[in-house]
């Protein structure tokens, strides 16, 4: 089995799921309901049957239980293979057990299903699709095959050829289901766990480069007095030893040194200084840093910033916060990927809401994905137009998925729809094509009060 590179996302490997331990639990379990299934339909109700084979069955499974408990460490994982082969050994011992038992008629034939959904979760389709087509097989057989339960009397106990076949059908429909239902529960629920994972990766890397410049200003804060204190110190030696010159010339270099470091700080504080104040900026501060990666490759992006109906003539100060500069980063980039020239990033504001627009003039959403836009690992393999007009492209929703959740956890509500060029449009002036993205916060939600302090570096010695 090939598994993932260091860091890859994907949802296609999940073959070490299965933990040997737990899956030893769970037939531990089974196989204690199937022994009292059978001891009391013989002791109570009187039902005969091949005891000697039932229990040899039987002890094939606590033997096979016994070995995975004393002979494989408790972390144990299953492989793809191994696991395969475990649901097929469960399987046929279950399909034994019903042959000699009443076959398919016995009401503990349903126990088939077990296995089925279990590997739907943790096997590959094409390993959950052969198990479910042995399991079919076998069913057939002993439905056709199989040794009845017998009364005290030696009477069989038959049932009606019609229930026979129900009870076929019922089971054979209820593998297919089972397989289909489990696999696409988990298939969905491990896209989301991945693409929330990638989405934390995401946040984490932005508020890292968030914080450095703070961390760089504050270094450079704290270090700048000891250091005034050594270019004191040097200056004296440098003139105390003057009638030394070797040792003159070890303390100039000493005063030298300290001024570059004095020089090389100076400027580190500068860009945190300015980092820390870009953490209350103006909107289009906020579009032009989260666009600045991709404005130098060949599209022309245009924005604008315009008051709406009862908003302010200045522009809102809102926070910048670091889910809101990647979002909107990985929506400018979506626009930039697909736009065959331009791009539009436009904001507008009220007293109460904040509204950006994203345009481009490229082909625009795929009319059957506009839906499920927003979900993670989400492909239509027909797009064959848009791959031409962006032949590199291998994305599955995930860049947009990481966009959509970060703004969302900032109050952003957003909405992916396909800009309409015949509608009378000052800001695009018809040119706009492509897909359009607006989103809307309530200014109580992002803005902060412009006059308000920005606060002071906090020193890392006492």
């Amino acid at each position: 089995m090939t598994l993932p590179a260091f860091g890859e996302i994907s949802q296609d490997h999940r073959g070490d799921w299965v933990r040997l331990r737990t899956m030893t639990y769970v037939r531990m379990l089974a196989l204690t309901g199937q022994a009292g299934a059978v001891l009391v339909a013989h002791l109570y109700f009187g039902l005969q049957y091949e005891v000697t084979l039932v229990w040899l069955v039987m002890g094939a499974a606590a033997l096979s239980i016994l070995s995975s408990l004393f002979l494989f460490p408790q972390t144990k994982r299953l492989s793809e293979t191994e696991a395969f082969l475990t649901f097929l050994f469960d399987i046929a011992l279950l399909v034994c057990l019903l042959y000699l038992t009443g076959g398919i008629t016995n009401p503990f034939s349903l126990l088939i299903l077990a296995p089925i959904a279990v590997s739907a979760m943790a096997l590959r389709p094409r390993s959950t699709l052969i198990l479910s087509l042995i399991a079919i097989a076998l069913v057939t057989l002993i439905a056709l095959s199989y040794q009845p339960l017998r009364f005290d009397d030696g009477t069989a106990l038959v049932v009606p050829p019609l229930f026979a076949f129900g009870f076929w059908a019922a089971i054979v429909i209820g593998i297919l289901f089972q397989a289909f239902y489990a696999h696409r529960v988990a298939a969905e629920g491990t896209s989301l766990a991945n693409a929330l994972l990638a989405a934390q990766m995401a946040l984490s890397r932005e508020q890292k480069l968030t914080d450095l410049g703070g961390v760089v200003a504050a270094t450079a804060h704290e270090l700048g007095t000891p250091l005034a204190t050594i270019k004191l110190i040097a200056t004296e030696l440098e003139r105390e030893l003057r009638d030394k010159p070797e040792l003159a010339e070890d303390a100039m270099i000493l005063s030298q040194q300290t001024d570059r470091c004095r020089d090389i700080l100076r400027s580190m504080g500068r860009a945190g200084k300015e980092d820390t104040h870009l953490r209350r900026a103006p909107i289009e501060a906020v579009l032009m840093e989260a666009a600045e990666p991709h404005l130098a490759r060949g599209k022309e992006v245009h924005f604008q910033t315009i008051p709406g109906t009862g908003g302010t003539a200045d522009q809102p100060m809102i926070e910048r916060r670091p889910e809101i500069i990647h979002g909107l980063r990985n929506l400018i980039q979506n626009a930039v990927d697909f736009a065959r020239a331009e791009v539009w990033v436009e904001a507008r504001w009220t007293d109460r809401h904040l509204s950006i627009r994203i345009l481009d003039d490229g082909p625009g959403f795929a009319p059957q994905i506009i839906g499920a836009i927003g979900e993670p690992f989400i492909r239509n393999r027909r797009e064959t137009g848009r791959l031409r007009h962006r032949p590199d492209y291998e994305g599955m929703g995930l860049g947009l998925f990481i966009a959509k959740t970060l703004l969302e956890r900032s109050g952003a509500v957003l909405d992916f729809t396909n800009a309409d060029p015949a509608a009378p449009d000052a800001s695009t002036q018809g040119r706009a094509t492509g897909a359009q993205i607006t989103l809307v916060w309530s200014l109580s939600r992002i803005s902060i009060d412009p006059v308000a302090p920005l606060g002071e570096n906090t020193p890392f010695l006492p």
